[in-house]
């Protein structure tokens, strides 16, 4: 009797708020999923703390097949670890996410983080420890935030990208969809070899042409970590950001290139700064496609290799 009962619980009883409904015990996991809600340092709109449950939630009403990858996110073996008990403090989080990250690479395991804000990012690059050495960094996003101080702060949403060439000193950093800068962040990725892909060059060019660019200049890397702040895209697809910023990607073009990135050299992503208050969900959908179609294609790069 008692073990019906069990049975009855493990079969009809689950964790209702998990990324796709998926939930395999974290020794059977590939990738492990976590939540950073997180927004302490948000300099326009704020709400990013609330993108993990968001992103979430918009994940169990979505289908899971990708045409692009012909994979399924039901078959891959995923584990949610939650949200992270996140600090006021901006480096105390920094510090606890990196911790995380550090545990979740050293099972051979994938991180996969849903944000809150880009600082956040910060705490995953110096998880990668010694793999940061020889990794690549790309980062689809707006903003350069590659600014010294913004606002008293000098640990922001607008400067993790300097600390992270700084601090943690990875072989590249590459972003992609840049198109708000200051003349401060212009000048610092020309001293530190920063290359940038403007929105614009996207858009004139096409996905495909700078995707080619892209693995042209990735070729040389062992390791490539992707993050992706979803002010990256166009606020047509994608209202619900701390930072919107109009002449944006479309949904399509960032699929198609960061699936192009998505080879078995990946070592973890992330997805963030949605703010799910500003539109009707929307945002949150996209986002936890975006996600879909990244792992749909990681794993298929791991069944190739």
């Amino acid at each position: 009797m008692e073990e019906l009962a069990m049975s009855h619980v493990e079969f009809f009883v689950s964790q209702s708020n998990v990324l796709g409904g998926i939930q395999r015990t974290f020794e059977e996991a590939n990738y492990v999923v976590f939540g950073v809600p997180f927004d302490v340092t948000s300099t326009y709109r704020t709400g990013a703390r609330f993108g993990p449950t968001a992103i979430r939630q918009s994940s169990l009403n979505i289908e899971t097949y990708s045409f692009r990858s012909g994979m399924d996110v039901e078959d891959l073996r995923l584990h949610d670890a939650g949200d992270l008990h996140v600090s006021a403090d901006t480096k105390k989080t920094v510090d606890i996410v990196k911790l995380v990250v550090e545990d979740i690479l050293a099972t051979g395991k994938m991180p996969v983080v849903i944000g809150g804000e880009h600082t956040v990012t910060l705490g995953i690059a110096k998880g990668l420890g010694s793999k940061a050495t020889g990794t690549a960094i790309v980062s689809f996003d707006a903003h350069l935030d590659l600014r010294c101080e913004f606002l008293g702060l000098n640990l922001s949403h607008t400067t993790f990208m300097q600390l992270i060439s700084e601090e943690v000193k990875p072989a590249k950093i590459i972003e992609v969809g840049t198109r708000s800068v200051c003349k401060e962040e212009l000048a610092y990725a020309k001293k530190a070899g920063i290359d940038f892909f403007t929105s614009h060059q996207i858009i004139k060019e096409g996905s495909e042409q700078v995707t080619e660019q892209l693995q042209e200049n990735l070729a040389p890397y062992d390791n490539v970590y992707l993050t992706v702040d979803m002010d990256v895209l166009d606020p047509a697809y994608a209202p619900a950001v701390q930072n919107p910023e109009p002449e944006g990607i479309s949904t399509t073009a960032l699929s198609d290139i960061i699936c192009a990135l998505c080879d078995k050299r990946v070592v973890g992503f992330d997805v963030l700064e949605i703010a799910p208050m500003y539109d009707q969900g929307a945002s949150s959908i996209v986002a936890a496609k975006i996600m879909f179609e990244m792992l749909c294609q990681l794993e298929k790069a791991r069944k190739s290799s």
